[in-house]
């Protein structure tokens, strides 16, 4: 009955357009009506301690970073550099797009962030060079829900706080699926570009390569920057994104001079709007999350999922199918404060490791920024190119299904992800 409580409470707010984070609260305070001890300081006090954790100040930092990113041309640079080395080939812009939107992820590891500076540079190049915009859309989508898995990834940061699973694990386990997402995309778009009569870019002769190579390598330091100083152990995730803010800082001032002080008020305003959302969604979900766990709702799922604890495969892929069909009406992060709670209990359990099951969590997750209803990544591609959202829906579905077949390869073959791992150990 709790579950019924919780779920139909949720799901009904949600359904009369309420925000999510409003929805979330008043979860909480009508399941502290069913367990009949409604207490509105405990309601203040959870929503402090969700926006009060340390890791979480990794997000604001990591945010700002896209946004000095995106302002102080270190996009435009990864582009250019990926253009001069494989934009004359036949479809050579949509191998653009894939390598820029797995570039870009390392940068700020937010999908919407990264597939808008993408979009706004590349379709109207594509547009131009003959490339169907629907299916160039749908491809700038997919390869933009690369950004999550990414480090440094904000969806991991969100559910390590929210699980207590290790987020310097999640960013290292997430590198090879990151990577074998790219190469699903670029397979399928080799075999759609062989159909496709398109004009090609001029090839870059070794001296414009070098050239674009010089400009974006102050870009390409930045990666490097992160997961070796996460590696090396010189700091946290949360240092990281520290690190990253400030680098960026100094990039677009004082190295490519495309950002200039009296920008940076606008920029910081930007970057602050988008924390204070993620934030207060953070901390509404605090108040759910406390009353799930006092309700006890995780041993209640358990049992409803306790045949397949002894098959801990089969339970990982029970679970990712549960997740894509909550992914269909929910977004990421609210999906991660909400669940992320309820099935880490039940993973531990059944003795699948924590790690890998938040990676696996994150790239179901992704699959809903690129699926309708919500597929709020979608939305911001056929924005940029000015198409309907069902043209788009079109067109990225070659690339959804062979993005949702990696999903349950990684639930047959777990190795994908923990190798990665203990490497890092």
């Amino acid at each position: 009955m709790t579950i019924t409580v919780f779920l139909g409470s949720l799901v009904g707010l949600m359904t009369l357009g309420m925000p999510i984070a409003f929805a979330l609260i008043l979860t909480g305070v009508v399941l502290m009506y069913y367990l009949n001890f409604f207490d509105p300081q405990l309601v203040a006090q959870n929503m402090l301690a969700g926006a009060d954790v340390y890791p979480l100040m990794a997000v604001p930092c990591f945010i700002l970073a896209g946004e000095l990113m995106n302002a102080g041309g270190i996009s435009r640079r990864i582009i250019d550099l990926a253009v001069s080395m494989v934009g004359h080939i036949k479809g050579g812009l949509g191998y653009v797009a894939i390598a820029a939107t797995l570039l870009l992820g390392a940068f700020s590891g937010s999908a919407l962030a990264d597939t808008a500076a993408v979009a706004t540079l590349l379709i109207p190049m594509m547009r131009d060079h003959g490339y169907p915009v629907p299916r160039s859309a749908g491809l700038i989508a997919a390869g933009g829900v690369i950004a999550p898995i990414v480090p440094p990834s904000m969806p991991f940061i969100i559910f390590g706080v929210t699980t207590n699973t290790s987020i310097t694990g999640l960013f290292v386990a997430g590198i090879v699926p990151a990577l074998l997402r790219a190469c699903g995309l670029v397979a399928v778009w080799s075999l759609l570009a062989r159909n496709m009569d398109v004009k090609l870019q001029p090839k870059s002769s070794w001296a414009e390569r070098r050239k674009a190579l010089a400009d974006a390598v102050w870009a390409l330091i930045l990666p490097v920057i992160i997961v070796g100083g996460l590696r090396g152990g010189l700091f946290t995730p949360t240092e990281a994104a520290a690190a990253a803010a400030v680098y960026a800082l100094i990039v677009s001032l004082f190295v490519y001079r495309e950002v200039s002080v009296r920008q940076l008020t606008s920029l910081f305003v930007a970057a602050a709007r988008t924390t204070s959302s993620v934030m207060f969604l953070c901390a509404a979900a605090f108040v759910a999350s406390y009353m799930v766990t006092l309700a006890d709702l995780p041993a209640q799922v358990t049992d409803f999922l306790g045949p397949l604890i002894g098959y801990p495969r089969l339970l990982v892929g029970a679970v990712m199918v549960l997740l894509l069909a909550i992914g269909t009406v929910m977004d990421l992060t609210p999906t991660i404060l909400v669940m992320g709670p309820v099935l880490m209990p039940i993973m531990l359990k059944a003795g699948v490791d924590p790690t890998y099951f938040g990676v696996m969590f994150i790239l179901v997750g992704t699959l809903g920024l690129i699926h309708p209803p919500v597929c709020t990544v979608l939305n911001v591609v056929c924005g940029v190119a000015k198409i309907s959202l069902e043209s788009a829906t079109r067109g990225v579905w070659p690339f959804l299904l062979v993005e949702t077949t990696l999903v349950f390869l990684f639930v047959v073959f777990p190795s994908f992800i923990t190798l990665p791992m203990a490497w890092f150990h």
